[in-house]
């Protein structure tokens, strides 16, 4: 689930784990401009990370890739050369690289959450190498591959996707794909990986017809992704099921979700009020309210990337009294005065370097109160998880760090089964992580540089069970 990533991205396409410090020394007289690429060692996990430096009338500018986690252009919000230093800074996400010029050399450090990376740029002649994604499915493919879009009334939006069908006739079983939380494409593509693409063509080999589609607000959907939330992407999901319905190749009564992080979270929202819904996969979904699952979280994150127990500790009383503002604000107008008075107390607040602290308390409180984040912190999944009445099929992977299996499937099975709901079952992978690859740690450094997208057997498991359901 980014919660970042996220976490779904999830992780989602924050990029809380890079963090970027460079000088150069007698770099005034050289020309900077290009790109320039180094790999960080992050306790034995390498990540790529490439500044794209250009120059203008205003000066310097750059941008950001980390291609090893699918990420392109991400803007650089302060590029400063001075002397023989030159410093890229992010400060919303708490980014910065500082290094010296020497022989034709950035030599630097990368610093997150008051941690150090060495960091040494070279110049970028090439694109590297892709990491390989073996799993990624190579056309012709052996089944109707069909672009198409679809309406939310309700919302008002259109939605682009893409309908996998096996060839021939009939009315085949479907499945809706919901992806996790940040703006994700039809085959939520993160980390250099493309889930949803593996698993979609897994199925309709199978025999089962999937849809996928890109987030509102992104790809060739529309809408505004920013001021959505689960709630809201819960109504596109609903419509991606209608869509299926006026397919005559569809069979109307077989049709089902599968949510994945953050999408675990939004297919039973619509189970609950949908008798349409045939089945539900939940892949990592959450059985706890949000504030817990995101401490929970940020606990074994950090603990599995080395930071310090009196660091963590302290993250952890800080950010739940943010969390517990926020989910018991009865007048959300005072709600960010009550933050700001948070993070200011006790010396909580530590400035990412480009940033006075005023414009470090704002933006903070501003993603706080944001939409997605103030309804997420607040959601509490069981009660809609109650309200299921069709089969579920909930798994997670024994080292997923972002949605605990060990907190998380218990909640799951108890919550629905307490609704009256017996047809329930859950499973936990052994050495799978939260995109239910084969992993060391679990940590989501590891996610890019992991070649498998999905664990077969995960594939395997998934396509039975829908057809156990589909008969």
């Amino acid at each position: 689930m980014k919660v970042s990533n996220n976490l779904d991205k999830e992780m989602g396409k924050r990029i809380v784990w890079l963090i970027i410090w460079l000088s150069t020394s007698s770099l005034v007289a050289q020309d900077v401009t290009g790109a320039w690429g180094g790999v960080l060692d992050i306790q034995g996990t390498h990540l790529r990370v490439v500044f794209n430096v250009s120059q203008g009338p205003q000066g310097y500018t750059a941008t950001m890739d980390s291609p090893d986690q699918g990420v392109k252009d991400l803007p650089v919000a302060s590029t400063e050369i001075n002397g023989s230093t030159i410093t890229f800074g992010l400060p919303a996400a708490r980014i910065t690289y500082r290094g010296v010029f020497k022989d034709s050399l950035i030599i630097g450090t990368f610093t997150q959450n008051n941690r150090d990376f060495p960091l040494d740029l070279t110049r970028q002649t090439s694109e590297a190498k892709t990491v390989s994604r073996p799993q990624d499915p190579i056309k012709p493919f052996p089944y109707i591959s069909e672009d198409i879009t679809f309406d939310n009334l309700k919302a008002k939006i259109t939605l682009a996707g893409t309908l996998t069908m096996p060839k021939g006739k009939g009315r085949f079983p479907a499945v809706v794909l919901i992806s996790g939380s940040g703006p994700q494409n039809r085959n939520e593509e993160l980390m250099g990986h493309r889930p949803f693409l593996v698993l979609s063509d897994h199925l309709t080999r199978n025999g089962i017809a999937v849809l996928r589609y890109d987030d509102r607000g992104f790809g060739a959907s529309t809408g505004d992704f920013g001021s959505a939330t689960s709630a809201d992407f819960a109504t596109d999901a609903e419509s991606a099921m209608a869509y299926l319905k006026s397919r005559s190749e569809i069979n109307g009564n077989a049709i089902g979700l599968i949510g994945h992080s953050e999408g675990g979270l939004i297919a039973p929202m619509v189970a609950a009020d949908s008798k349409d819904v045939a089945f539900v996969v939940l892949m990592a979904g959450s059985g706890i309210r949000g504030d817990k699952l995101l401490l929970l979280q940020e606990e074994l994150i950090e603990r599995v990337l080395g930071t310090p127990e009196t660091e963590i500790n302290r993250m952890l009383v800080t950010n739940g009294k943010l969390f517990d503002a926020i989910v018991n604000a009865k007048d959300d107008t005072r709600l960010k005065s009550e933050l700001r008075d948070i993070l200011e107390e006790g010396g909580a607040v530590t400035v990412p370097e480009g940033m006075t602290k005023e414009e470090f308390i704002t933006a903070q409180t501003d993603q706080f109160t944001s939409p997605w984040v103030t309804y997420f912190l607040r959601y509490d999944p069981s009660e809609n998880l109650g309200k299921v009445t069709c089969p579920v099929l909930a798994i997670n992977g024994e080292k997923d760090l972002q949605v605990p299996p060990q907190a998380n499937l218990s909640a799951i099975k108890s919550a629905i089964v307490k609704g009256g709901n017996t047809k329930v079952t859950t499973r936990e992978y052994k050495t799978l992580n939260h995109l239910f690859q084969e992993a060391g740690t679990g940590s989501p450094m590891e996610y890019s540089t992991i070649e498998q997208t999905i664990a077969p057997i995960v594939l395997e498991d998934i396509t039975a069970w829908i057809k156990s359901q589909t008969k």
